[in-house]
């Protein structure tokens, strides 16, 4: 059977000879296994093979786009992508795909035993979570999924790009509920590029944070110290923050941080960098996903505002060069703009040990109805806990945290040591000095 790659070749030539300026072949081929659990039982297990081509024409500064999994279609996908490029309007501002460079030096994306992996060692894995979440007599297991994935993407354009990877990914997580009432939920994930989870304790802990949560009490409204866990910072900071300086949003004034380059946004003691070439790193790759080599963007530094993030298409409209932040869907998508790994830094201590009134938070529902461009958020906090003295205390039944990002970030005045990949964000537990909590 022909392989999808050798066929990226033979679609860049038709472009090319139908017309287009500029082509771009985006293809990707793996296998990934997935397991759903219903409860503790297996509901349903499944391998699966999968791979697709991505073509990208530009006409006169116009990009047509089309994909397909069948490489019977790439003919004529490749020839609708000119199509759809000599129907669109010619954009001045289009400057051109990347051209060849140097890869980032990456190391930890590929691990041979997730390649290897067979069905029944992931149903053992899935297994292994159900047991840990059944350790605690008091709670029982209410679903789970797993997933491990092994993928070759192959990027391939008219300006010598060329550029074949293989990486690999495991993530699994369970969600867990007490028996008896009064009722409390909890859950817990961990993932991985490498196979070196504890599936047994993601279980357990999904289980312990919800036996821990168990007769919740009310909190009362007031301003605070609110410390957010690795699950709840992540969340808010994807649906605000990394909103804010993405290059596009920023060009067609859709974020609050348009002309602050170079002023104070945040804590002094306070840096935020996207680094695609981290080792492990869930976003970590040799180049992004168009062709740019990876690197490490400083997008706070000691408080002030460095950097936006960009791909080609956003670098040129500003005549710079792109900071390696193209990032994809699938092989059925154009790139745009996405951060790689969102590095959180900050002086660390003992954070619950010095806090005299506050609250731990460990999970948000609700961020991504945050405000893109204000940064205004309200969201229910999840799996929460007073702090009274220095002492994690009483569960908090129900509460609400509230506020703006940028208020937060100027407000953040300590970091914990328990650093954790959230997906693309690797961040330790953040105490906001004051932040509005909201109780019942």
């Amino acid at each position: 059977m022909t392989d999808i790659f050798d066929n990226a070749y033979k679609a860049l030539d038709i472009a090319e000879k139908e017309g287009a300026d500029e082509v771009e072949i985006y293809c990707v081929k793996g296998r990934s296994i997935s397991i759903d659990i219903h409860k503790d039982v297996i509901d349903l297990a499944k391998e699966s093979l999968f791979s697709g081509i991505g073509i990208r024409a530009i006409v006169n500064g116009a990009v047509g786009f089309s994909s397909t999994n069948d490489i019977n279609r790439i003919k004529e996908s490749s020839i609708l992508a000119v199509r759809s490029a000599r129907v669109r309007g010619s954009d001045p501002q289009w400057s051109g795909l990347p051209v060849k460079s140097k890869p980032g030096k990456v190391r930890g994306i590929f691990d041979s035993k997730i390649k290897d992996i067979q069905i029944e060692a992931c149903i053992d894995l899935a297994f292994d979570m159900i047991r840990g979440s059944k350790s605690i007599s008091s709670i029982v297991p209410t679903s789970g999924h797993f997933v491990c994935a092994d993928s070759t993407k192959f990027i391939l354009n008219s300006n010598g790009i060329e550029i074949k990877e293989e990486d690999t990914v495991v993530q699994a997580s369970m969600e867990v509920i007490t028996k008896d009432a009064p009722l409390s939920t909890a859950s817990e994930f961990d993932m991985s590029r490498e196979l070196d989870v504890d599936f047994f304790k993601i279980g357990e802990g999904a289980s312990s944070l919800a036996e821990r949560s168990r007769n919740g009490i009310s909190t009362q409204t007031r301003d605070c110290a609110v410390l957010l866990e690795p699950m709840a910072i992540a969340d808010i900071l994807e649906n605000t923050l990394i909103t804010s300086v993405d290059a596009d949003n920023v060009q067609k004034g859709r974020s609050s941080l348009i002309g602050k380059i170079g002023t104070s946004i945040a804590s002094t003691d306070l840096s935020i960098i996207d680094n695609g070439t981290i080792p492990g790193g869930i976003g970590t790759s040799m180049y992004d996903e168009e062709g740019t080599p990876s690197m490490i963007t400083p997008i706070i530094k000691d408080g002030i505002l460095s950097s936006f993030i960009y791909d080609s298409y956003t670098a040129g409209k500003e005549k710079r060069e792109s900071t390696g932040n193209a990032v994809r869907g699938s092989y059925t998508t154009t790139p745009s703009v996405g951060i790689r790994n969102l590095i959180i830094e900050h002086p660390s201590f003992d954070i619950i040990g010095q806090t005299k009134d506050g609250v731990l938070v460990n999970s948000v529902i609700g961020a991504h109805t945050a405000n893109p461009i204000s940064g205004d958020f309200s969201v229910e906090a999840r799996n929460s806990f007073e702090i009274k003295d220095g002492q994690v205390t009483s569960p908090i039944r129900s509460m609400m945290i509230s506020g703006n990002i940028f208020d937060l970030l100027k407000n953040i005045d300590g970091m914990g040591k328990d650093i954790r990949k959230i997906g693309p964000v690797i961040t330790p537990t953040v105490r906001v000095a004051k932040m509005r909590v909201i109780g019942t």
